[in-house]
């Protein structure tokens, strides 16, 4: 219910296989985005479009199953390991590909605590269950995303309690396990992000900027000199870590 517009003059096309970024600051509009792309709002003028066909002529249904979004809000619930990543009943749960996947993203150590794939995550529901770290429960979002198997992976800035260090590796990993989909990376860390085939700039609900990460820093403009003020910040802090001293 706002007179200003969101997004506008956008003219986008992703291919199949892409990896795209999205960057910008906050309130650019990066987020309204993808919830668009994925039919969670509807768009109040302009057209999305699949294979050249309107997203109003595809069954809802059908059209959630393309995507596999991890947001910066995702929650672990009080199940167990298993149902915390294919987010279904037990009962309809592959166990097999929930164990490969917990092997792909680095968590195969939780198969050996208590009932391996079945042991219980927060203490809620469970005295028994075991609590995660905030890296641990990244990588139970990524493994949601490679359970449900969709055509698009879009993560939305899910790593944003991570350091940028941490966040950079997990998004180089989950780039390396999903070779053979299209990716759309959120982030306002360009760091994470420059591996990408293709990165979208946005600032002010406009897409400002498009192109390669080298083509971006060519074109000496918003890109460019956010990438090298967040440069200095990073340089900064690993400067800081090494000079770090742990004492018992």
């Amino acid at each position: 219910n706002t007179n200003n517009y969101i997004i506008k003059n956008l003219n986008l096309k992703i291919r199949a296989g892409d990896k795209l970024a999205i960057v910008g600051l906050n309130g650019a509009g990066k987020t309204t985005f993808v919830k668009l792309l994925m039919r969670l709002y509807e768009p109040t003028s302009g057209e999305i479009l699949l294979n050249g066909i309107s997203a109003q002529k595809y069954n809802k249904q059908s059209w959630y199953s393309i995507f596999s979004p991890i947001f910066q809000d995702a929650k672990i619930f009080s199940f167990s390991i298993a149902e915390n990543i294919g987010m279904l009943d037990k009962s309809n749960i592959n166990k097999e590909r929930i164990q490969n996947i917990l092997k792909q993203v680095g968590l195969s150590y939780l198969l050996t605590k208590q009932s391996g794939i079945d042991t219980p995550l927060l203490r809620i529901l469970s005295e028994d269950g075991i609590e995660l770290s905030g890296g641990e429960k990244q990588k139970i979002f990524l493994g949601r995303a490679l359970y449900k198997n969709a055509s698009v992976i879009i993560l939305d800035e899910p790593t944003s309690a991570l350091d940028v260090f941490a966040e950079q590796k997990l998004y180089e990993d989950f780039n390396d396990l999903t070779q053979n989909k299209t990716s759309i990376f959120i982030s306002h860390r360009l760091g994470s992000t420059k591996f990408c085939s293709s990165i979208a700039v946005f600032s002010d609900g406009i897409m400002c900027e498009y192109g390669t990460h080298s083509e971006l820093l060519k074109a000496n403009g918003i890109y460019k000199k956010l990438f090298e003020t967040q440069a200095k910040y990073y340089r900064k802090v690993k400067r800081n870590k090494r000079d770090i001293t742990y004492e018992k």
